[in-house]
């Protein structure tokens, strides 16, 4: 009798690895596993599919989506300068939904019944996983081995995959764990796990130490289209190509680094490192554009929003009707971004030192305080006596009650 078919979300790593004989010999499951691309660090994607060959897999997928990432999940990012907290730019929680995609797919082109990830019981990343695999296709199941297994200790699993014969390349002392994509990189636990520790300095790859970095400041002019990246100092490349020439750039001048402590979805707080000079850099010259040509109400609102969409896309609910009605909301705010913005990069800094656009609503004329100034000053009594009225007759009832200045 053939078996049923899982499809396992694969890294290459020893947890994902050691999922697929848990999948075969606890679970009487045919294994397909598939590894996506969206820009991990140090990725030997063939070496990975013919690992997964050898551990019991009967098919391994690998599919190049970095592309797809930074035109889809990206550009919406952008688009509302998504940072949880309003300091982190949801660098893992951008991949995850991408990945289920094409999880289900895949389990739906090979008829598998199941689908399966290597997420702990602990972090976020198994609600994204889960959550997502729900709202795309609510009659597949989920298992989620590592949650669930008897393996509770690294040693315990490095013995389980020796006994299984699955080549074992992670070291038991394994310092940090890392996740990592085109948008940039997540570094957690060792050491970090104190608060109180300084982030040592070889955790991070894709950004300089200030104190290393030029003297002289390097400015760059990002070109937008309906708030979309599309141009580097003129030169029109895709998204992605944008992102990877920021990153060289802003990280080569030491900017893109954070540490911080967030609230995980999962009730904890959790001490974090990233790094994401490109994805900053472009929310930083993408917000500056946003404030020459989006009209003072619809900006407003769209700050709300944008804490919204952020806590959204940060607790696993990116197919969620919420979510999707905001990014049309965000796609329809964003016609009129379009121009050009110069940010200088200096010593771990990037700030915006000039702005263009045709759309802007920026009116010289308006704003100047030397001659050409066309501000009609001659209203602006009439309509100080009006905007203050409410608090005026407030203010004379509170004085006539005896109670002037209460509430």
């Amino acid at each position: 009798m053939a078996r049923e078919k899982c499809v396992l979300a694969y890294s290459g790593g020893l947890d994902t690895s050691v999922c697929i004989q848990w999948l075969i010999t606890q679970k009487n499951l045919d294994v397909i596993t598939l590894l996506v691309n969206v820009g991990q660090e140090d990725a030997d994607l063939e070496f990975s599919r013919k690992k997964a060959l050898n551990c019991g897999a009967i098919e391994s997928i690998v599919l190049d989506v970095r592309d797809e990432f930074a035109d889809d999940m990206c550009v919406k990012a952008i688009a509302a300068n998504g940072l949880y907290e309003n300091k982190y730019p949801l660098l893992s929680a951008l991949s995850r939904p991408l990945i289920s995609r094409h999880l289900v797919r895949v389990a739906q082109e090979y008829g598998a019944k199941y689908v399966a990830h290597g997420c702990t019981g602990k972090g976020n990343d198994q609600v994204r996983f889960e959550v997502a695999v729900q709202a795309l296709d609510p009659e597949l199941k989920v298992i989620a081995p590592v949650r669930v297994w008897d393996l509770h200790t690294r040693p315990e699993e490095i013995a389980f995959a020796e006994a299984h014969g699955i080549p074992v390349e992670a070291k038991k002392g394994k310092l940090y764990s890392i996740d990592d994509n085109l948008w940039g990189r997540a570094i957690e636990c060792g050491m970090l796990e104190d608060p109180w520790n300084e982030p040592p300095a070889d955790i991070w790859r894709m950004t300089s130490d200030a104190a290393d970095c030029p003297d002289t400041p390097t400015d760059v002019i990002v070109g937008f289209a309906g708030g979309k990246p599309v141009s580097i100092d003129g030169e029109a490349l895709s998204v992605r190509e944008i992102i990877e020439k920021l990153d060289e750039i802003a990280g080569s001048n030491g900017y893109g680094r954070l540490d911080q402590i967030e609230n995980r979805l999962v009730g904890i707080k959790s001490r974090e490192c990233y790094e994401v000079p490109g994805g900053l850099a472009l929310i930083t010259a993408h917000k500056a554009l946003e404030d020459l040509c989006v009209e003072r109400d619809l900006l407003h609102f769209k700050l709300y929003a944008e804490h919204k969409w952020a806590e959204l896309v940060y607790y696993g609910l990116w197919y969620s009707p919420l979510k999707m009605a905001l990014d049309e909301f965000f796609a329809a705010s964003q016609k009129s971004v379009n121009g050009e913005v110069r940010l200088r990069f200096l010593k771990g800094t990037c700030t915006v030192i000039g702005r263009r656009s045709e759309t802007s609503l920026y009116d010289y004329n308006l704003a100047t305080y030397e001659e050409g100034d066309t501000f009609n000053r001659d209203s602006a009594a009439g309509f100080i006596e009006q905007w203050g009225l409410p608090s005026k007759v407030w203010a004379r009832s509170r004085k006539a009650s005896g109670v002037e200045g209460q509430i």
